[in-house]
């Protein structure tokens, strides 16, 4: 909306301002954070009085059992920081927009109806696996294939460390990227077990994408770095910086100890709308390292699962993996803050790439 303000720069040249994706960027940040501390001290207490609350597993550290009714589905106050402020502050006209808060939203709505469940319903499972999977492979499906159709069929990703190796996927493309959006999806959501652990990494890999998703939209810039252009492609550092703006805003309350959590319907979506920007960046694989965190804490419990069903043994103490380093004897908060700390030097590492090709 605020973008439009641009077109009355002729009568007023201040209004120029409003056409620069790094100053709308910056704004997005600050207006969704501060829009999270307005909006969150009411969610927090309207949740806790409908007794919206978190169910706290009895398997796991026993100093778990302390935050039994915690309010929980906090990721409905992150999506309305991105909603709005995207809204205020990008050039609507760009479909790849679009494309992220599409993802975004029926990612937290999947979420939602998780939680809604098992919160408020009291069914402690939720949605079914293979009910969530379902829905998340559908709307991956469609997706992609929007973004195929708006990308002309170009199935080109860009491989980290080489400049002109740009495989093209061709008809594997579509499962690829639907596996892109379900896996990052629910690595988030399994990153999510501690005050804080989950949002850290977003903000990091929100930020690292602001400055991705600019250069790979801007021409000047995708050709000095070597890497493909996608135009329209720096539209998204606004909802980049929409997500930061919403994690940190978010973390005021979830930091340790937390007075809120942000649920499946915080997770599934932030994971979803990461996904997409890797997607329509060309970045896949490089999301790998980027969300590093994340990937590890979903092999974690891929590697449990499986080792428990064949070997009948357990690799961890607990999955996922921030649970193994918990029993282990280290406090939540240091685990916290250390899970906070590689993904900072993973972010750096993949930016460096850029560069080192």
């Amino acid at each position: 909306m605020l973008y439009q303000l641009f077109y009355l720069h002729q009568e007023i040249p201040f209004f120029n301002i409003f056409r620069y994706i790094t100053f709308r960027a910056i704004y997005a940040t600050v207006t969704s954070m501060v829009l999270l501390l307005i909006v969150g001290p009411w969610l927090i207490r309207w949740l806790r009085r409908v007794q919206v609350g978190q169910e706290v597993r009895d398997d796991g550290p026993k100093s778990h059992l302390s935050k039994q009714g915690t309010p929980t589905m906090g990721g409905v106050l992150i999506l309305i920081g991105i909603f709005v402020s995207t809204l205020l502050w990008a050039d609507l006209s760009d479909r790849y927009v679009w494309m992220v808060l599409l993802s975004l939203g029926v990612n937290g709505a999947i979420g939602f109806l998780d939680d809604y469940l098992k919160v408020v319903r009291k069914k402690s499972k939720g949605l079914l696996a293979w009910q969530k999977f379902s829905l998340q492979i559908v709307t991956g499906v469609a997706l992609v294939l929007w973004y195929m159709s708006v990308s002309n069929g170009d199935t080109r990703i860009v491989v980290p460390f080489l400049k002109v190796l740009n495989p093209v996927l061709g008809i594997f493309f579509l499962p690829f990227a639907v596996g892109v959006l379900a896996g990052t999806a629910n690595a988030v959501n399994l990153t999510d077990g501690l005050d804080g652990l989950a949002i850290g990494p977003v903000m990091v890999v929100a930020l690292s994408f602001m400055g991705i998703t600019y250069v790979t939209g801007h021409h000047l810039f995708a050709q000095y770095l070597e890497i493909l252009h996608v135009p329209g492609a720096g539209e998204l550092a606004i909802v980049c910086g929409a997500m930061v703006g919403s994690s940190l805003g978010f973390l005021w309350f979830n930091s340790y100890p937390a007075s809120i959590f942000m649920g499946d319907v915080g997770s599934l979506a932030l994971g979803g709308g990461i996904g997409m920007m890797a997607i329509i960046t060309r970045q896949e694989l490089l999301l790998v390292v980027l969300g590093g965190i994340f990937v590890a804490e979903a092999v974690s419990v891929i590697a449990q699962v499986l080792s428990f069903k064949i070997r009948k043994k357990r690799v961890l103490r607990m999955a996922p993996l921030h649970h193994h380093y918990e029993l282990g004897g280290l406090e939540e908060p240091k685990v916290i803050v250390r899970f906070w700390i590689v993904s900072i030097i993973l972010a750096l590492i993949s930016l460096s790439t850029f560069k080192l090709r």
